[in-house]
């Protein structure tokens, strides 16, 4: 997919602090000899590799901004990629989205496609997009539909989406949350909704990260951003989507926007650039 990191689960920071901590400790003690030229982030990286195999560990790992004065945060801080939930089927936090969703919908960042094809097995017409050729061709293989392309590149049905879906972190695409909530808002049909699913922990920030394996491998530095729940709904604001409903499931929290309907007063332009990746 186009990337996560909205902030790790209980559950899966409990799976990789080992391991996490047991890299960190190696790379301080001796660093790892890492590829000459790295691959495109979500493409030739590491996170092609473990969504062929459908499973990690793997990280974002921390470049900049440095860590506050008490350390945590800080700078090489590993966020965990929840690989093996990103390649399974939808669990029960995912069915509160799915039973959320009104056709045709359009997932942005789509991974494995393990959204796209539960909403296909349901008969609801749904599109992922993602940068990742190995996210694409996963989801083609579990009976969805997907294309390989930015998120602020020309997409099909601009304007006449009736759902778009933002899950797993992808509110950190391209680094830029105000660009990235104001471009859906031109996919969306008027009175459609985007469900989005921001991080669960105290978040706002713009860093720049890159994707790593446990072995050291990785892709380029690129964007991203993490945001909770309250910040995530002040972006909202901003960029002109009405907040109707917010909820919680097994550790993860979830909130539902809606593009205004016609007749209701709208002052919000919409982009015109196109930051970062998708």
């Amino acid at each position: 997919m186009n990337g996560t990191a909205g902030g790790p689960d209980p559950a899966l920071a409990e799976r990789t602090a080992r391991t996490a901590d047991r890299w960190n400790t190696r790379t301080t003690a001796r660093p790892a000899r890492l590829p000459a030229q790295p691959g495109e982030p979500w493409t030739d990286d590491p996170y092609a590799d473990a969504l062929r195999t459908g499973r990690g560990p793997l990280f974002l790992r921390r470049l900049s901004p440095p860590g506050r004065p008490d350390g945590i945060a800080g700078e090489g801080e590993l966020l965990p990629l929840d690989v093996e939930r990103w390649c399974a089927a939808p669990d029960v936090a995912d069915t509160t989205v799915l039973n959320r969703c009104t056709g045709p919908v359009l997932d942005v960042g789509c991974g494995p496609g393990r959204l796209v094809a539960a909403l296909t097995a349901r008969g609801v017409r749904a599109l992922g997009v993602d940068l990742s050729p190995a996210a694409v061709a996963r989801t083609r293989r579990r009976g969805g539909t997907a294309v390989r392309r930015s998120v602020f590149d020309r997409l099909p049905g601009e304007g006449r989406w009736g759902t778009v879906l933002l899950m797993d972190g992808n509110v950190g695409i391209g680094g830029d949350p105000l660009a990235l909530l104001t471009r859906l808002r031109t996919l969306v049909a008027p009175g459609g909704r985007l469900l989005a699913e921001p991080a669960p922990h105290d978040a706002d920030e713009r860093l720049t990260v890159r994707v790593e394996d446990v072995h050291g491998r990785h892709g380029r530095p690129f964007p991203w951003a993490r945001l909770d729940a309250t910040a995530l709904l002040r972006t909202a604001a901003a960029t002109g989507w009405i907040p109707t409903g917010r909820w919680t499931d097994a550790g993860r929290q979830f909130v539902e926007l809606q593009r205004p309907r016609p007749g209701h007063h709208d002052e919000h332009p919409t982009a015109t650039g196109r930051p970062g990746h998708s």
